[in-house]
């Protein structure tokens, strides 16, 4: 497959508007004001994408959820905080292409009537924030944003707003909340953005993917979209593969690619020539899968099947080297820091879970450990906490003991007892009791 989303890769200056409309970019914006918003929401419900943030939702269809019978200015939050382990597509579309997330914003927001856009984007994305400030300048020089759009009569600013790098701002709620000013941790729904969202107002957020998408839908149809990947999961998708590979990065192939394919034939294969032990098929909060499910189609539904998510697809590979204790360890000291403490479940849970793992690595592991692992597991996610962060870290210690359970038991089978403390010896005192007696104490 050409690229679609990455074409830009190997132009001189990527990153500038001269490249983005010699390649056909802003021609999307043209067509899309002659259509009435109903017509752009529609046909981008016929193209079936979901978000490439993580939930896998229909933009489409989150984007008919905003009321039309509002005096209340409505909004479009562009997601760009991307704080998954293992996840860097999005940072690569702000690299390559920072003018096709803006042509996105620009029609996704004239789709909802926003005159209003941010880009919230991760505190650490220094560089990343200045490229979209410097797009989003040419933009407007070009007569792209701002007053009367190619005479339209649409109007739009985009801001960039910067975090401060919490995990937890990747949730909707928590990063309007951000914006807001006030601390990230994430709302309870309902009622939700798209009714109540940025000010109390109606809101869209997407992520830069999803955005990235829009453009490409517009120009060519939605039914060319609907005819890229499998019937449910469609259109093109990034894939970031890291780990263990001979070449790692963005690789961009139809929805529906095998892993494979994606981690041999794209990304060159487990390096050093040994053999794969297990991947994460989307971002470090989905489950994990062993090897034999490298066969796994990459699609939102045949993931699914094989007991995991393919989340913002963070691909993330494990050689036969990998200790699969140490690898846990290594995910819950990230969910521990990361939880933003709203919630007992996921703040107790995660620390509590940490802890124990630590142990069983240390070599100083119990046989009950796993049963209360499990435990932590069962409770802390489905539904415990107000956002998926309890199954953020949840997930991986299921699917870890699912598939890897022996490699726990020999560690804590090799390992020693955790020793005992000598409990000090108080010192007896006297004090006067409440009636005048002695009492030891």
């Amino acid at each position: 497959m050409e690229p679609i989303l990455l074409r830009a890769r190997g132009e001189d200056k990527p990153r500038s508007i001269s490249t983005h409309l010699r390649l056909g970019g802003y021609s999307a914006i043209a067509k899309a004001l002659v259509m009435s918003p109903e017509d752009v929401i529609a046909e981008v419900k016929k193209a079936g994408v979901r978000g490439r943030g993580g939930a896998g939702f229909p933009a489409g269809v989150k984007w008919g959820f905003v009321p039309k019978d509002t005096s209340k200015p409505k909004y479009m939050i562009c997601n760009a905080d991307e704080s998954e382990p293992g996840t860097f597509k999005d940072r690569e579309l702000i690299h390559v292409a920072p003018h096709m997330v803006i042509e996105g914003i620009i029609i996704s927001s004239y789709a909802i009537g926003a005159n209003t856009a941010y880009i919230y984007i991760r505190g650490e994305f220094h560089r990343e924030a200045e490229m979209l400030n410097q797009a989003i300048d040419e933009a407007y020089r070009k007569k792209y944003l701002g007053k009367n759009i190619l005479k339209s009569g649409f109007d739009l600013d985009v801001i960039v707003h910067r975090g401060a790098g919490a995990y937890i701002c990747g949730e909707e709620t928590a990063l309007i909340e951000s914006i807001e000013g006030k601390r990230g941790q994430p709302r309870l729904k309902p009622p939700f953005p798209a009714v109540v969202g940025l000010f109390g107002c109606p809101t869209v957020v997407n992520n830069v993917e999803t955005l990235s998408c829009v453009p490409h839908i517009i120009e060519r149809g939605g039914e060319w979209f609907a005819g890229v990947g499998t019937e449910r999961s469609t259109g093109p998708k990034l894939f970031c593969v890291s780990g263990h590979v001979e070449k790692p990065g963005v690789v961009e192939v139809p929805l529906g690619t095998t892993f494979r394919e994606i981690i041999e034939v794209h990304c060159g294969g487990v390096r050093g020539g040994r053999k794969l032990k297990a991947f994460i098929p989307g971002g470090s909060s989905c489950p994990i899968l062993p090897a034999n499910l490298i066969d796994t189609k990459s699609d939102f539904e045949s993931v699914a099947e094989a007991g995991s998510m393919l989340g913002s697809g963070g691909v993330i590979v494990m050689d036969e080297t990998v200790d699969m204790v140490w690898a846990l360890e290594n995910l819950m000291r990230f969910y521990s820091h990361e939880s933003c403490g709203q919630c007992t479940p996921c703040r107790e849970g995660s620390d509590w879970a940490l802890d124990i793992v630590r142990r069983i690595n240390s070599g100083h592991g119990q046989p009950k450990d796993l049963e209360t692992l499990e435990r932590i597991s069962r409770y802390a996610s489905r539904g415990m906490t107000i956002c998926p962060l309890g199954d953020a870290f949840c997930e991986p210690i299921a699917s870890f003991l699912r598939h890897f359970r022996a490699e726990f038991e020999a560690k804590i089978a090799a390992g020693k007892p955790v020793p005992r403390r000598k409990q000090p010896i108080l010192p007896v005192r006297s004090s006067q009791g409440l009636f005048g007696q002695e009492e030891s104490v």
